[in-house]
């Protein structure tokens, strides 16, 4: 969420909600989320907000387009209504060169009318005007997502000690699909965007450049897939990511899930690349003092608010 909270009298503008995007119209939504990543330094999009730009209408998303009289795309912001429990969740950004008109504030009400006000929205980075348009919209502080780093450069963890009857071995796109969706849905069942990832998802993420099998690690008793850590590479940045790291229910609790996390740095480390990063929830205390030890710290901090239930 990006902000823009003062509204100015006589600006005019168009809001318009769509189940999908025409390419020129995700060209148009990208351009204008490299200009504001640009200016504000991280993506005001997630990566399943971006990847749901494309290939037609999704289940449950929905699509803001906010122009001015002159027709110029200056807003967009993305609503999914897909959890069974929750509110619908939302992300908005605003063109740098168009903030500071009411335009944000206009989305945000767009949003909120749109989800019977129920919402959650995303301010990624949590800049201190992205806060402040939460508190115009009337909503509040729900949820801290922080991004942890560290280096890689003097990696000097202990070797991965896997149980006796555990092996581990790299993802066959096609022919570990299924067995992979079941145990990430089981291992995040308390996280909704994690938990709920489906073959669809996991497809659009095999078609990204960046994918690479060699770097999503599978853990096995005997045929069961137990746990895996799925590593990322931004290869622009320079910057190797623990993108997913699961350990089915079952298989918790003996190491698995540290063994797997040292398995996927040291690849990273391998790759060359002198940072690795990954995000973790602030109130999953046991997850960040496990990754704190192995010399991660808090980078930046991503913020949910939400309207009051």
């Amino acid at each position: 969420m990006t902000s823009d909270d003062i509204a100015r009298p006589g600006h005019s503008r168009a809001i318009h909600s769509l189940p999908a995007l025409t390419p020129e119209q995700t060209d148009a939504v990208l351009a204008l989320l490299t200009e504001a990543a640009r200016s504000d330094g991280q993506q005001a999009v997630s990566e399943q907000g971006r990847l749901a730009l494309r290939g037609g209408p999704r289940e449950g998303v929905s699509h803001f387009l906010l122009t001015t009289n002159g027709g110029e795309l200056v807003g967009y912001a993305q609503l999914e209504d897909t959890d069974p429990v929750e509110a619908p969740a939302a992300e908005l950004v605003i063109h740098p060169s168009h903030r500071g008109k009411g335009h944000g504030r206009a989305l945000g009400s767009a949003l909120l009318a749109a989800s019977g006000k129920r919402l959650r929205v995303w301010a990624h980075g949590g800049h201190s005007a992205a806060r402040h348009l939460a508190q115009v919209l009337g909503l509040t502080l729900f949820r801290e997502l922080r991004q942890l780093r560290r280096p890689l450069s003097d990696l000097d963890l202990p070797d991965p000690v896997l149980p006796a009857d555990v092996t581990v071995r790299t993802f066959v796109p096609g022919a570990d699909d299924t067995a992979w969706l079941a145990v990430n849905a089981a291992a995040f069942a308390h996280h909704p965007e994690q938990g709920s990832l489906t073959p669809r998802d996991l497809d659009d993420r095999m078609a990204e450049p960046w994918f690479d099998p060699a770097g999503f690690f599978l853990a096995f008793r005997g045929d069961a897939l137990v746990g895996f850590h799925w590593t990322k590479v931004h290869a622009e940045e320079r910057l190797g990511e623990v993108y997913v790291l699961g350990v089915a229910p079952g298989a918790q609790g003996g190491g698995l899930g540290k063994s797997l996390t040292t398995i996927g740095l040291r690849h990273l480390a391998a790759r060359g690349l002198p940072t690795a990063m990954l995000y973790v929830d602030a109130d999953n205390t046991a997850a960040v003092a496990v990754y704190e030890r192995l010399g991660f710290t808090t980078y930046e901090t991503d913020l949910m608010y939400r309207t009051e239930t």
